[in-house]
């Protein structure tokens, strides 16, 4: 079973822009898809999880949402870099209809994305870390037996760094300290 990087994408990956739905509206952290291609060429499998509040509110629908993904798949090929999973939970407690759930397993803090990218990809998630810039995305990787990373971009500077494994500005110098420290 490989090891693997969980990352945020909101406020991790790219800007936060608060319910990112159009394509033209993302921007990518500045050296985030070369820490990305740095992950890939290593042969280790790199995996979004995102919760996307947005559709469950009715904000924008899953359309929106690829059209967003795939933009990102884009800039991420640009820098030979490239995610092997996606996964996103809609799930609100003021969403509507099938996404009306106040604590969906899949939605962080809860661990759900993790534990299915995990048995979908053959993972071992006690060898491998998820980063992210919230405390649900801290609280989500611990819950999945992963060593966790606050990065001080999107929401994170207002973060605990007492919660954290690492702390670091960006995605890029995490990914380059769990590199240096990693056994793998």
């Amino acid at each position: 079973m490989k090891a693997a990087v969980f990352i945020d994408r909101d406020g991790t990956l790219n800007e936060e822009v608060g319910y990112l739905h159009e394509p033209r509206e993302v921007s990518l952290f500045q050296g985030a898809a070369r820490a990305i291609a740095k992950l890939n060429a290593l042969g280790i499998p790199v995996i979004v999880v995102t919760n996307q509040a947005g559709i469950g509110r009715g904000k924008y629908g899953w359309e929106d949402f690829q059209e967003v993904m795939d933009h990102i798949a884009r800039l991420l090929k640009e820098e030979h870099a490239h995610l092997d999973g996606v996964y996103a939970a809609p799930h609100h407690k003021l969403g509507i209809g099938e996404y009306a759930h106040p604590d969906h397993p899949d939605r962080k803090p809860n661990p759900g994305m993790l534990l299915r990218a995990a048995a979908e990809h053959g993972l071992d998630l006690t060898r491998s870390w998820m980063i992210g810039d919230k405390e649900i995305d801290l609280e989500a990787g611990r819950r999945a037996g992963c060593r966790v990373a606050l990065v001080l971009t999107g929401y994170g500077k207002n973060g605990d760094p007492a919660l954290a494994d690492l702390v670091a500005n960006d995605l890029p110098e995490a990914v380059a300290r769990i590199l240096e420290a990693w056994d793998r």
